[in-house]
This record gives C-alpha cells, sequence and structure tokens, in this order.
C-alpha cells in the first residue's frame, strides 16, 4: 500500500478537512495507548465523509471509523489503512422537540443542549463520554436510560458512499448493541426525539447522575469506560470485585481498587497490558463463577511486530 499516494489522493477529497499519515493515536483515544494509523484522515462534511467511504471501497483499503475513543483499545501495532476521524463534524441543534446532533458531537454536550432548550429525555446520558455516533453503536446507556429509547432515526451512509435513513425497526436495538454494529453504515447524524420538561428539573436529574458518576468511577485515570458488559442477572463488577481482583495489576493496566468494572492505565500501560489484563480477569471470573464476561469496549488494530517500538 503506497501510504503516501493515498494521503495525497485523500488530500484532495478532503479539501476542509485534515489527513495525515502515521500519526500516533494515542492523543485520539481515553486509554492514551495504542500504535500509529497509515492514514488519518478527519473530514468535516457529510460530503467528504461520503467521498472517503467511497474511495476506500474502490480501492479495497480497510476503514475504521473512530469517534473520541472512549470505549475502544487500538492495539500497540496500529490500525492499519484509513482511520476515518469524525470530531470534526460536532454540530447540535433543534428543531422543536427533536435534537439533531452530528456524529462527531459528544453525547455529554448533546445531553446539555437538550437541558438548555428544556427538553427531557437524555438525562441518563450526561455522564456517558462518547461520541453521538458511538452512542448508537452500542445503544450507549446508564441510569436506566439507552440511546434504544429517545433515537427518532439516523442519516448514515453505506459502505459504497450511498446516504440513507434508518428508523424503527431497521435500527435492530439490543443490549449493547444495534444495526451499526454490523459495521454496514457509518453514522452522520441522530436525530433524538424528546419532551419538553422543567429546567430545573432536568438539571437536578443531571447534576445527581454527575455526582454518582464521579463518587463511583476512577475518572482520574485513562481509561476505556466500563470494561465488561452486565451478565445477566450479575453486575461484572461485583463479580470482579469478589474474585478479589481489585488492584492486580499486569505492566501499567489495573484493575481499579474504585470500580471493579474498570480497568485503568495507572503507570503508562501498553494496550498489550490491558488486554493481558482484560483476559486474566475473564478467565478467573469465569474459572471462579463460571459465568463469562463479554467485553462492551472494542478492540481494534493489530499487534506490534517483533522489535517495533509503540
Amino acid at each position: 500500500m503506497d501510504i503516501a499516494k493515498i494521503q495525497e489522493e485523500l488530500e484532495r477529497l478532503v479539501p476542509s478537512g485534515k489527513v495525515t499519515s502515521h500519526e500516533s493515536l494515542k492523543p485520539h483515544v481515553f486509554t492514551q495507548m495504542g500504535g500509529r494509523a497509515d492514514i488519518l484522515a478527519s473530514p468535516s462534511t457529510y460530503e467528504e465523509i461520503q467521498a472517503i467511504v467511497t474511495y476506500a471501497a474502490e480501492h479495497g483499503i480497510a476503514l475504521t471509523i473512530l469517534g473520541n475513543g472512549s470505549n475502544v483499545i487500538i492495539r500497540d501495532g496500529g490500525v492499519r489503512g484509513i482511520v476515518l476521524h469524525t470530531s470534526g463534524l460536532s454540530g447540535i441543534r433543534a428543531e422543536g422537540h427533536v435534537v439533531i446532533a452530528q456524529c462527531g458531537a459528544q453525547l455529554i454536550e448533546t445531553s446539555r443542549f437538550a437541558l438548555e432548550h428544556r427538553l427531557t429525555g437524555l438525562e441518563f446520558a450526561c455522564g456517558i463520554p462518547g461520541t453521538v455516533g458511538g452512542a448508537l453503536y452500542m445503544n450507549a446507556g446508564a441510569y436506566g436510560g439507552e440511546v434504544a429509547d429517545v433515537l427518532q432515526s439516523a442519516l448514515v451512509v453505506d459502505k459504497r458512499g450511498a446516504v440513507a435513513v434508518l428508523e424503527g425497526d431497521e435500527l435492530k436495538w439490543g443490549y449493547r448493541s444495534s444495526v451499526f454494529s454490523s459495521g454496514d453504515y457509518l453514522i452522520l447524524e441522530a436525530r433524538f426525539a424528546l419532551n419538553s420538561g422543567n429546567y430545573d428539573e432536568i438539571k437536578a436529574s443531571m447534576d445527581k447522575l454527575t455526582e454518582m458518576r464521579e463518587s463511583k468511577q476512577p475518572l482520574e485515570y485513562p481509561s476505556c469506560g466500563s470494561v465488561f458488559k452486565r451478565p445477566p442477572g450479575r453486575y461484572a463488577g461485583q463479580l470482579i470485585q469478589e474474585s478479589g481482583l481489585q488492584g492486580t495489576r499486569i505492566g501499567g493496566a489495573e484493575v481499579s481498587k474504585k470500580h471493579a468494572g474498570f480497568i485503568i492505565n495507572a503507570d503508562n500501560a501498553t494496550a498489550s497490558d490491558y488486554i493481558g489484563l482484560i483476559q486474566h480477569v475473564r478467565a478467573t471470573v469465569k474459572d471462579k463463577f463460571g459465568v463469562e464476561l463479554e467485553t462492551e469496549v472494542k478492540i481494534i488494530g493489530e499487534e506490534p511486530r517483533i522489535g517495533e517500538q509503540r
């Protein structure tokens, strides 16, 4: 793959965005670890996203979507092909009771926008540190609410670059999953159908949820958030805690002493440290309780080649 040529051609297709090569992805993910992207493309319009998707499809180049990296681990060998970074599309607007947010908008900022417009329904999202695109991808949720409860429709582009609107049963909601989990679509924007509410009541609810999150989660350390999905009838964090794993380390990665469901980058961890600790936690919980923990975090990229520097 001629990376220099691909970069040159993408720069013509993304005139208002930015295209770089061999860029470290550490600054772009919450865990602050991982390798480099062959090509990192940051479009600023839907048309530029379409152009990148079409180009990748026509040339058989792998395409990876990256939001703000709050629920992703990038392996130390980096990501081959094109990484499409959505941070340049962060607009939020309202049409009556509907809030329309672009894929790269922060979900927290979207919930605050709803508050300012006295719209209720997104309070649960006030502490979820992901983008709107990522939230739709995994049907993000917290404190009894989830994206499926409020999403009216999504504007998307398919693998060939064609734009469509998905709604209703087409969204295929599940626990921490949706139609987008298949990778067949890239989200451009989301329409959230909300209701009129009282500003003070909405704010009080958001303040309460924020306080709960800050008191229970190890936000002072880099992490990917909640690592595991909730097993049926159980809580992953409780199982990990009862397995005596809090404080367990591999390299610089550590099972949080504050919340067992989190693995933190305590001291310059590598992705290999982090993934190794995930595997150790899964094996220990399976051995002790017979429960197979399923990861919520998405792991992408390749292992480093022998002698390769991270």
